[in-house]
């Protein structure tokens, strides 16, 4: 059996990424050690996740002209991550609260097969 154990996220820096994750998505801090490039550089290594999840986001923060060019465009303009919360009323408004900036509001949809109300961006 195998299961996916981290996915990279290139950042500009690792304290704001930390800050929003952490903070304002509510995922716990697994590790945030020092480490080296391949080529003997400082690093760092900082893993989050969200609580209970098995599966992290590596936040890497870029390295040279061309991995700064990709961040906050990694998945070429769509929707790179889906969070499933259990209270999204909630969720929302403690992230609007927070300063995050929805690029829509969510709307009223049906959760396919359960007729159970959900929102959508």
């Amino acid at each position: 059996m195998a299961h996916l154990g981290l996915v990279a996220l290139v950042v500009k820096e690792y304290d704001p990424a930390i800050d929003f994750f952490v903070r304002i998505l509510g995922f716990e801090l697994v590790e945030d050690s020092p480490s080296l490039t391949n080529d003997g550089r400082p690093k760092r290594w900082v893993v989050v996740r969200p609580p209970g999840a098995a599966t992290g986001i590596l936040i890497a923060r870029a390295d040279g002209e061309e991995q700064e060019r990709i961040v906050g465009n990694q998945f070429a303009g769509r929707v790179g991550f889906f969070l499933q919360v259990d209270d999204f009323s909630t969720s929302y408004d403690r992230m609007v609260a927070a300063g995050v900036t929805f690029v829509k509001p969510p709307r009223r949809a049906i959760r396919p097969g359960r007729g159970l109300p959900r929102y959508r961006r």
